[in-house]
């Protein structure tokens, strides 16, 4: 069974953090992971940098484009993670554009992934009708679970369509803005939060977008499997040391 689905299993609220791969350091990508896992965070979510990354709010988006800077590509990262599972045994996802997949080869991108112990991939510039038609099979074949993103706009249907050819977990985009952290959720998110509870989807959501310290992670997690921390971390490793980062997720985790 794949990492991903034995964590859902668990019966605990999952936190997931992103950081892109290549900062602040290009060689920080492995000290993150493992800091993060002695942390006792329950995923991973790897950035691929990417010069042009539409959904990323500025805090990621600085980030990406210092770790370009830094000289991270797709096959560092891939260098880099070579012996990861040697140390690491929670899930680890790479999340990143279409177009640097497409340029290494989509079969020759999910081989690797297999190669080095990723476990699923979330791609937010790929629509669920071309993977459905067109590389559902490469990803089945390689052991990797794809991961779509749903907003407050995307309709019941949609929604149901992308549970179905879901085969994880659903990322549920908190907004229709960029990513960033916030201070809280407002009225309108927490009836979207309840909208989608209310459906009783085959696959867990995890939400993502706005969660920034504990009350967001409380709130989110109401109604959802997990969250996803992204912004807020990759501030923190800016402006800190690497091996504080068990503070940071203790101030999430707290009263949990």
């Amino acid at each position: 069974m794949n990492r991903i689905n034995k964590k859902l299993q668990e019966d605990k609220k999952l936190l997931s953090i992103y950081f892109t791969a290549g900062y602040p350091n290009v060689d920080d990508t492995v000290s993150i992971i493992q800091n993060l896992e002695k942390s006792g965070v329950d995923m991973i979510e790897i950035g691929l940098p990417f010069s042009d990354p539409l959904a990323d709010g500025p805090t990621i988006q600085t980030s990406s484009t210092q770790a370009l800077k830094n000289g991270m590509t797709t096959e560092l990262l891939f260098e880099q993670l070579k012996g990861i599972r040697q140390s690491v045994s929670i899930p680890l996802i790479i999340m990143g554009y279409f177009n640097p997949m497409l340029q290494y080869g989509v079969e020759d991108f999910c081989k690797k992934c297999q190669k080095v112990g990723i476990d699923g991939l979330i791609i937010p510039d790929l629509p669920v009708d071309v993977y459905n038609d067109y590389y559902k099979t490469t990803f089945e074949k390689h052991d990797l679970i794809n991961v779509f993103l749903i907003t407050p706009q995307t309709s019941d249907e949609r929604v149901r369509y992308i549970d179905s050819v879901s085969d994880g977990f659903i990322y549920m985009v908190s907004s229709a803005s960029t990513t960033g952290a916030k201070v809280g959720f407002g009225n309108e998110q927490t009836k979207y939060f309840e909208r989608i509870a209310n459906m009783n989807l085959n696959n867990a959501q995890i939400v993502g977008f706005g969660i920034s310290n504990n009350d967001t992670f409380t709130q989110a997690t109401k109604y959802a499997k997990g969250a996803i921390i992204g912004s807020a971390f990759v501030k923190y490793v800016t402006n800190n040391n690497l091996k504080s980062i068990p503070d940071f997720v203790d101030d999430i985790l707290k009263s949990k």
